[in-house]
């Protein structure tokens, strides 16, 4: 009989957070829930009284709140949470003012820096009465082409403080990229360092800052923060200036603008893989709320913590880990290659710091076991609590490696949202069990569900992820959007007045999901909906290859799957490796998952954010233009599939 890889002891149960907040229901209207499944449910029946209790739960200060916490509660779009309440979103994330640490930055070159809280509020206080000086105001936007530093973070603080739209994307975007998000928003002011590290090369970003500052008009400042040199030479940059020359070090207070709970917080980006990117506003009170529930409640962070997620500023889960400062925690960043000098680097960096709460992507956990790396063996991990996975589903093998290799008494969550909704769907619980291949739960008030092609709900079924009530990450809308058709278009034109995710997924036997891959990339081969996370977990299994990307190709009038495989060092794939990837992938699943090819590639291309791209790997084959390489780390992966003998008619 299947057994869970991890269940908490009833004592760490006990102490979570999330058993406290249980207590504070219960004794708030006289009820007696005494399991995550009965939290959720109430979380969805009573959805204004579950989002007003997190709101006082989590302390979250603001100028004014009344009894109203939702209207329009029968519209997606179109229900406005807290709408007579006035906070402002920094204020939230810069309330703890003392001398415990509240940012610790390593850097891949070994260089490592701390901040208390109280330092971090006198950082914010300086640079936020320069931007006011400079006439940004509420609404404006402020734009980062910055690494992972403090700066980032500052900068962010500074800009949401007086009420203005904070915008990132990382260094690592070419100059049409930039161009692609920033040129629709027209920041005023951008920050930048002057270039960044990444895999033992130094990396200049003042000359593509010069381009950028030249496509977009709308510039007024630059600001430039000191990180390869500390007397950098801006002389190139129109309108630049040093950041401790913009500052004001005089200043140690911050008059932080109150807003409405839906006033504009961050602009972000679709991955743009096929198209210009969609620029997606999220609100400050939803973006808050939600990510003091998803920290406190689903990851019990709390002051005590030491929290880090491996991240680029240009991937939401920045924007979800700065949230982080809400709970008072200590943040680790770490900027630069998670695998130079040593595959072991960020472990390294876990033990030195006593890291609780450790985040990172399926991808790298999957790169970790290939290359051998066993933690448990080699590093003092007693602080570690929490290991984190998102960016594509994690697989069972990975589940595994994590209890065998890491460590055996930890909560492994795998969670999944997106940009979309700057936060997660489904994600961890710390008082249920792990099992191998499921994200643990429902996200507390998240009414997500699974429907097939009727709008029928599917239990232990493959379908479409959607939510079928309000919640207040919801985005307020796509900039440039005046009649919100797009927006609309985007979400909700598959089932009216239902939120439409578009991953592929399913709700299992213990209440969890497992997510099957996205819905645009399912294949369909003999009609038969197949999602591509099923296929890679059986090819993980094979020692000899790397990583893999499928496609549906059509053919014959049918599809058939075509499987691209990147092999270990000097491995060639033949007919016997060919077989042995078949009859894995036959034996854990049925045929119509089998490739029909299986093709040998040098590198398969990826977001920045290190998502793999099935949708420009299948225009690429068939013959079309993929219209937006900027959104790749590798475009030039692309050229690998043109023309194959393999896939020709």
């Amino acid at each position: 009989m299947e057994q869970p890889l991890w269940t908490p002891s009833d004592t760490r149960v006990a102490s979570t957070r999330l058993w406290d907040f249980i207590q504070s229901v219960n004794h708030d209207y006289q009820l007696s829930i005494d399991s995550y499944e009965e939290l959720w449910q109430w979380s969805i029946d009573n959805a204004e009284l579950f989002w007003s209790q997190v709101w006082h739960y989590t302390g979250i200060v603001s100028s004014w709140q009344s009894d109203i916490t939702l209207a329009d509660g029968d519209r997606m779009p179109g229900a406005r949470w807290f709408p007579e309440a006035r906070l402002n979103f920094a204020e939230n994330l810069l309330r703890w003012r003392d001398d415990r640490p509240a940012i610790v930055f390593c850097g891949e070159d070994g260089r490592r820096s701390e901040l208390s809280h109280a330092e971090l509020y006198q950082r914010v206080a300086a640079l936020a009465v320069s931007l006011r000086r400079q006439g940004i105001k509420a609404g404006d936007i402020c734009a980062g082409f910055m690494p992972n530093v403090p700066e980032t973070i500052i900068a962010m603080l500074a800009t949401t403080s007086i009420g203005a739209i904070w915008s990132s994307c990382s260094p690592d975007f070419g100059i049409n990229g930039v161009v692609d998000r920033f040129g629709q928003v027209k920041p005023r002011v951008l920050f930048t360092t002057d270039g960044y590290i990444y895999n033992g090369k130094q990396l200049d970003s003042l000359e593509k800052v010069a381009g950028i500052a030249r496509e977009i008009d709308s510039i007024e400042q630059v600001v430039v923060i000191p990180f390869l040199d500390e007397e950098p030479d801006i002389s190139a940059l129109p309108d630049a200036e040093l950041i401790d020359n913009y500052s004001d070090a005089s200043v140690t207070e911050i008059d932080f603008e109150q807003l409405p709970f839906d006033h504009p917080l961050y602009v972000m980006y679709s991955s743009g893989t096929t198209g210009v990117p969609k620029c997606i506003v999220h609100s400050a009170g939803g973006t808050l709320i939600q990510h003091l529930k998803e920290l406190v409640l689903h990851t019990d962070i709390d002051r005590d913590d030491r929290f880090f997620y491996y991240t680029t500023c240009g991937w939401m889960m920045w924007n979800w880990m700065v949230s982080g400062l809400a709970t008072g925690c200590t943040l680790v960043l770490f900027d630069g290659s998670p695998f130079a000098p040593k595959p072991a680097v960020l472990w390294d960096m876990a033990e030195q710091e006593q890291i609780s709460v450790f985040g990172t992507s399926a991808k790298y956990l999957a790169a970790l076991e290939k290359a051998g790396v066993k933690p448990r063996d080699t590093h003092d991990l007693t602080a570690l609590k929490a290991v984190l996975s998102t960016g594509s589903p994690l697989s069972h093998e990975s589940f595994e490696y994590v209890y065998r290799d890491i460590k055996t008494d930890l909560q492994l969550s795998s969670i999944s949202g997106g940009t979309d909704i700057v936060s997660c769907f489904a994600l961890g619980c710390p008082i249920l069990p792990v099992w191998a291949g499921e994200l643990q739960c429902r996200g507390l008030g998240m009414a997500v569900d699974i429907f097939d092609d009727e709008g029928l709900p599917l239990r232990e079924e493959k379908g479409e992820l959607v939510c079928t009530q309000p919640f207040p990450s919801m985005p307020i809308k796509f900039w440039n959007d005046a009649d919100g058709q797009r927006f609309h278009d985007a979400y909700f034109a598959q089932f009216d007045n239902i939120w439409a995710h578009g991953d592929y997924g399913e709700i299992t036997a213990h209440g969890g999901v497992i997510i099957h891959g996205r819905s645009d990339a399912v294949l369909n081969p003999g009609g038969v909906r197949i999602g591509t996370a099923e296929i890679y977990r059986q090819v993980e299994k094979v020692e000899e290859v790397l990583e893999s990307l499928c496609i549906g190709q059509p053919w014959q009038d049918d599809v058939r799957v075509v499987l691209f495989v990147r092999l270990r060092e000097g491995i060639t794939l033949d007919d016997e490796l060919s077989k042995h990837i078949k009859t894995t992938i036959r034996a854990n699943t049925t045929p119509r998952h089998v490739p029909a090819v299986i093709i040998q590639v040098s590198d398969i291309p990826r977001t920045i954010s290190g998502k793999i791209v099935e949708l420009a790997v299948r225009q690429v084959v068939m013959g079309q233009t993929v219209k937006n390489k900027d959104a790749l780390a590798n475009p030039e992966a692309l050229e690998l599939y043109k023309d194959l003998p393999e896939l020709q008619a």
